[in-house]
Parts: C-alpha cells; structure tokens; sequence
C-alpha cells in the first residue's frame, strides 16, 4: 500500500540509494533494473511472487474506481499531496513546496487504502514505453513488445512536478541508467494458482 521505503530496501538488497535519508521515507534514486531485482529477491526471501505493477494495474490502484484528475476528485492541494506547491491545479491554492521526500503514510490514502499515489516519488512500472495505446494488451498485463525495451514508464509525479504531473493519467518515460531523488516504485502481489486447480 506504500512505495517500497528504504528500511525494506535496506533489508532486501542491503544498502540504501536515496539522496533524502530516512527509514520510513520511500527509497528513490532507484534504477528501473534495481527495482526488478528488488522484487526478484523478496520473492525468493518469502516464496511468493513480487514484481512491478503493469501500467494498467497502477492507474487502476491509483484511480480506485474514480474518474476525476486525482482520486481525491477534481484537483488536488498539498494537505494530499506532495508536490511542488507553488504551481496549482484547476481551481485548487498554491501550497507547501517541501522540496523533499516526505514519510510514505504522511496522506490520506485514496478509497482502496493505497497512499502517495500522487506525487511524493515518481513510481516504476514493468512496461516498454509506447507513445499511446494502439495494440496495447486488453487484459492488464504489461506491454513488454516492441518499441524501445531501454525505455519504461514511470507514473505519479513527484516532490518535484506541479500536480498535472501527479494525475490519475499522466504517464512518462524514463530510460533504464535515469536516475534521480524523486525515482522510486511499488510491489505488486501475484496471486498464485491454488494447487490442483
């Protein structure tokens, strides 16, 4: 439900990249390939299947059954989220520019309990970068063919973007050696197939 912090990293892969120190903060500085590895190795430690989120899975955990820019509804303020509060969003105020990380439980999270899904760290997923969606997969897995497989998408904004980066539907590229304080990600679970069935 949090971007991965850098006490689990730390646990995991046994050191810690991040430019803003703090265990309950969310490790960033964090290549695209590091962050598979990251899910590799929690797997092996606990026998279950951790990857990264496909494109279509964030925007539907981000979303959580909303249609609006942001899951809070219209626009956004940074009493939600954190971002660079100088630039606004529809008719929401300026705000707090933290110029930081800040704790991964610091907001509300949105209606499926899911936090910082708008800005904070900007979020790896599994997928190639492809411009729009023509022959993207229908059934939420991760479009891993064609295009440019150095280039991967990355969702959610940041500390550091005005809130339209932070909406429910932006989405961005970044290749494979990027690497910056606001890059970090999430796990998601893979549900296993109960034996026998």
């Amino acid at each position: 439900k949090y971007p991965i912090t850098q006490a689990q990293y730390q646990a995991i892969m046994g050191q810690n990249p991040s430019y803003f120190k703090g265990l309950d903060l969310p490790v960033e500085r964090v290549y695209w390939n590091d962050a598979v590895e990251f899910c590799q190795k929690l797997s092996q430690k606990t026998n279950s299947v951790y990857r990264l989120p496909t494109e279509a899975e964030w925007e539907y955990a981000c979303r959580a059954g909303t249609t609006t820019p942001f899951y809070f509804g219209d626009t956004i303020t940074t009493d939600l989220a954190n971002y660079e509060g100088n630039y606004t969003y529809g008719n929401g105020p300026k705000g707090e520019w933290r110029a930081k990380t800040t704790p991964v439980d610091n907001f509300p999270p949105n209606a499926f309990g899911l936090y910082d899904m708008h800005g904070n760290v900007w979020e790896w997923c599994q997928d190639v970068w492809h411009e729009n969606y023509n022959n993207a997969p229908t059934d939420g897995s991760a479009w891993e063919t064609g295009e440019n497989f150095s280039i991967r998408v990355r969702r959610g904004g940041s500390w550091f973007n005005p809130p339209s980066n932070c909406r429910s539907a932006l989405r961005y590229r970044s290749g494979l050696m990027d690497l910056y304080s606001d890059f970090a990600f999430r796990v998601a679970a893979s549900v296993l197939p109960v034996s026998g069935s």
